[in-house]
């Protein structure tokens, strides 16, 4: 019987693949960055001039609010996009795939639904 041996990386076709995912989920992460940004400068459409000013302070804290869900979400793009360019940096290093807990391979499956991860789904549970 022969030994089986246990793969320690992706190879470099793989690697490719993987790549092509996050260009794309980068690209498209990027786009609704820029849309986020664009309706956090641009003014109220649905403007209250013509109401009353009961109304305008309560469309006021409504602005608020929606001002400050953008900017949330704009902070958790900024934050995948960061993790994204991360993994790049890993494919061109060639540790992209390895887990930083266990030094395993993460599976493909894995790596293709969260193609940011540095952990297997074991380590992540461990947290």
């Amino acid at each position: 019987m022969s030994q089986e041996t246990v793969k320690t990386r992706y190879s470099d076709t793989e690697l490719k693949e993987f790549k092509d995912l996050l260009l794309e989920k980068l690209r498209s992460s990027k786009e609704e960055l820029a849309a986020l940004a664009t309706s956090l400068s641009s003014p109220n459409a649905n403007g209250t001039d013509d109401t009353a000013g009961t109304y305008k302070t309560l469309e006021d804290g409504s602005a608020t609010l929606e001002k400050e869900q953008i900017n949330q979400l704009a902070a958790r793009q900024k934050k995948f996009i960061e993790q994204l360019e991360a993994a790049l940096v890993r494919i061109e290093n060639k540790t992209y795939g390895i887990c930083r807990e266990t030094g395993k391979l993460i599976p493909k499956e894995r790596l293709r639904a969260v193609p940011h991860t540095t952990l297997t789904m074991e380590a992540k549970l461990k947290q």
